[in-house]
């Protein structure tokens, strides 16, 4: 890439723009700004802390690509994204967006790995990766309790839509297993990245 500092300006603004798409008649409104705050919450401390620190733009494109799922998700539901083909090529009795969306919460964990090791946080890369991992799943354990709560103190159908569960008893577990698996996956990547660094 010619100029690789301007990447990250590029997925902001691509956001933003997605988000202003987003914004026009979603299915449900309580819906769609619980799930907007959810992805502004990770955008702007971000854009506020670019000058100080700066992850790789590997790490920028992971995180782009969750806050895109989240602000798509925010629009329909994530119950409602249309996923048709992905559903229909696997013969799914249900919509897997969430699912999706989940592991790529996992790949997040490349920026999580970085931030450790570059602020020397924890010794060395392996350290790093690992750690990854554990934050991954934490924030795994801890959402998993966010849409619960929501969920009862609601009791409506947006609490319902939020929770996404779609009458699985274990959705839960699954979205916490898609996570792990992405957080495995970044935690390989740093590792590959910077193992001769």
């Amino acid at each position: 890439m010619k100029h690789p500092h301007r990447f990250p300006s590029i997925c902001l603004f691509l956001l933003l723009l997605l988000s202003c798409w987003s914004g026009v008649h979603p299915h449900d409104y309580q819906v769609w700004l619980t799930e907007m705050s959810t992805a502004f919450i990770l955008i702007l401390p971000l854009a506020a802390s670019y000058k100080h620190f700066r992850f790789s733009n590997t790490a920028y494109f992971f995180i782009w690509l969750w806050c895109s799922v989240q602000i798509i998700g925010a629009h329909y539901t994530f119950e409602l994204v249309p996923f048709d083909a992905v559903t229909n090529f696997f013969g799914f009795e249900r919509n897997h967006y969430d699912r999706m969306a989940h592991f790529i919460v996992g790949l997040m964990g490349l920026a999580i790995a970085e931030l450790l090791w570059r602020c020397n946080i924890v010794n060395g890369q392996k350290t790093a990766a690992i750690f990854s991992i554990i934050f991954i799943l934490a924030i795994a354990g801890f959402w998993e309790l966010v849409e619960w709560i929501y969920a009862e103190i609601d009791g409506g159908d947006a609490g319902q839509a939020f929770l996404g569960s779609q009458g699985d008893e274990w959705d839960a577990h699954k979205d916490m297993l898609m996570d792990t698996l992405g957080a495995i996956l970044a935690a390989s990547i740093f590792y590959c990245q910077n193992r001769k660094a």
